[in-house]
């Protein structure tokens, strides 16, 4: 029996109340159970009584009693006492419990998986470096964080579209294609110019599609080289990513969907439509402070260019147009002044800022002791951390802590193979289950015998197998937590609860028999939880896009 399952139960019991008069209350949509914090307490909890018990002009205690009588009666349900003010302790039978080992293997990669958000389409925007550089520490957070967002939302049933909005309009491209271009002439670059060994690298990239471009002078040369520079660019960034487990469903080009597409000036158009455009000293302003800026934002300057403020509401009615009707946005730590113009752009394009847009800001990341690429010059670059610390320990350390914390990672910790470094004692649960199970099976266990399924959920009756069992029956209302809160560290702490638990019950339940014992039904309902272990642990892992290796 699930956590879901129970409380649907309990609700079923007070709806019944309810029918027969003991109680009368409104039933809630959904009623919460938790694990007692002390194992005595029975296997689950809930504080319903306390919650209604004064709405239906009852002492909470004696609606407690009423709730017990019915929950006691149950099958699955062993026991059910109420403690303190009203709360209800339930403790389940052994084969309640237990039948949901065999629940999770049958369900495989789709255990965890639920419809909270079924029916949601998310434009979901995150990185969205610069195309001017490779991908350093300061982006790293979000690769991990917002991919794994993204998973856990899709997990939930939602339909997710990630995206790479291309900042590829504006000077720093010219910045940008004129370094390059004086690396190629051996020239140093401008002042305020891209440092760095990969702005020599690109030049390299350039002259392989292009071996003429010396022979052209600066003002011819320079847009065959911005774009050259920029496409190899771009391919880096791409390689890291898809280096890091990250993919994105759209690259969204600044230059091509809003500038040369004439979006700009179509947003202005349409937002002046709205009743929140106006112009003042020869500038196109928009009305941003009557939903809650700090101040009115100019769209178009007085010299006719438009502003970074004009491509993002460009980009914002893009979205909408593209049929997303909730956005999420993911920025840096110095980005807390968008969130309210960001906001105002969704309001004045006729949405409600409270559901179709979501900033999320993300807390600065160090790692002690990383050192400034050799090719970029003044930055820790995303592929060096790759290669230093492995992909899945950087993505499941950024994923263990919420967005908001600011973060120090720890090399030496990450590197250790012990259970002090956090990803090596999950990924080691995985890879101990795996060996458990290849183990048994050589030792002639195995979940189906003679087309039987040889699986007795009474038999796990000991101490650690329903610990061990009560935490993986958490384990989709945790996922459904991460999506909701986007909170996928919620995942990762959960899977160091179950990590835990499987090896506290590996310490004290064999599953294969030794020397000349019999093999059991006991043996092969164990391969069973075993298994099915494994099943929830690769699955959390695959959230984190963090492996769940075979061996270690």
């Amino acid at each position: 029996m699930t956590p879901e399952e129970l409380s649907s139960a309990i609700s079923a019991c007070l709806a019944d109340a309810v029918s027969a008069g003991d109680i009368a209350v409104d039933v809630p949509d959904e009623i919460r159970v938790e694990r007692p914090k002390n194992r005595e307490h029975g296997d689950w909890a809930t504080n319903i009584a306390l919650q209604l018990g004064k709405k239906a002009g009852m002492n909470p205690r004696a609606f407690a009693e009423i709730l017990a009588s019915r929950l006691g009666s149950l099958e699955g349900v062993k026991s059910v006492e109420v403690a303190g003010p009203g709360f209800l302790n339930i403790t389940l039978e052994a084969a309640a419990a237990g039948a949901l080992a065999k629940a999770i293997v049958e369900a495989g990669p789709d255990y965890g998986r639920n419809d909270a958000l079924a029916g949601h389409v998310v434009n979901m925007e995150f990185v969205s470096a610069n195309p001017t550089g490779p991908l350093h520490i300061g982006h790293t957070r979000w690769a991990a964080l917002g991919d794994s967002i993204a998973r856990v939302l899709r997990a939930s049933g939602a339909d997710v579209t990630a995206e790479y909005y291309i900042n590829d309009a504006g000077s720093q491209m010219n910045v940008f294609a004129n370094s390059v271009l004086s690396r190629l002439h051996g020239r140093p670059v401008p002042e305020g110019g891209y440092p760095g060994q990969y702005i020599v690298d690109l030049g390299h990239d350039v002259l392989a599609q292009h071996p003429d471009v010396r022979e052209l002078t600066d003002d011819a040369a320079l847009p065959i080289v911005r774009h050259a520079a920029y496409e190899a660019q771009m391919h880096d960034i791409k390689a890291t990513l898809a280096a890091f487990g990250v993919s994105f469903d759209v690259y969204f080009s600044e230059k091509d969907g809003l500038h040369d597409s004439g979006a700009i000036e179509a947003a202005v158009g349409r937002l002046r439509e709205q009743g929140h455009v106006f112009d003042l000293d020869g500038a196109v302003w928009l009305r941003t402070t009557d939903f809650g800026d700090d101040k009115d934002r100019v769209l178009i300057r007085a010299n006719g260019e438009p502003t970074y403020f004009a491509a993002d509401a460009a980009y914002y009615l893009s979205k909408k147009d593209r049929g997303f009707p909730e956005k999420i946005y993911l920025l840096g730590a110095d980005h807390h002044g968008y969130v309210n113009r960001l906001k105002a752009i969704a309001a004045c394009a006729g949405d409600d800022p409270e559901t179709s847009i979501e900033i999320l800001i993300g807390q600065l990341v160090s790692v002690n002791g990383a050192k400034l690429s050799k090719r970029a010059g003044n930055i820790i670059e995303l592929k060096d951390l790759i290669d230093w610390l492995g992909k899945d320990a950087v993505r499941y350390s950024l994923a263990r802590f919420p967005a908001d914390s600011p973060l120090t990672l720890d090399p030496e910790l990450l590197r250790k193979h012990s259970n002090e470094n956090p990803v090596y004692y999950v990924q080691y649960a995985h890879a101990r289950s795996r060996g458990a199970a290849r183990n048994a099976v050589q030792a002639g266990v195995e979940r189906v015998v003679g087309g039987r399924e040889a699986f007795d959920a009474s038999l796990l009756d000991h101490p650690t197998e329903g610990e061990l069992l009560a935490h993986l029956a958490a384990y989709p209302s945790i996922v459904g937590k991460a999506a909701e809160f986007r909170e996928p560290h919620r995942v990762a702490r959960h899977l160091e609860t179950i990590a835990s638990a499987y090896h506290s019950w590996y310490d004290n339940c064999r599953i294969a028999p030794q020397g000349d014992e019999e093999i059991t039904d006991l043996n092969r309902t164990r391969l069973w939880l075993n298994d099915a272990t494994s099943q929830v642990l690769a699955n959390g892992l695959d959230l984190l896009g963090v492996s769940a290796p075979e061996r270690m």
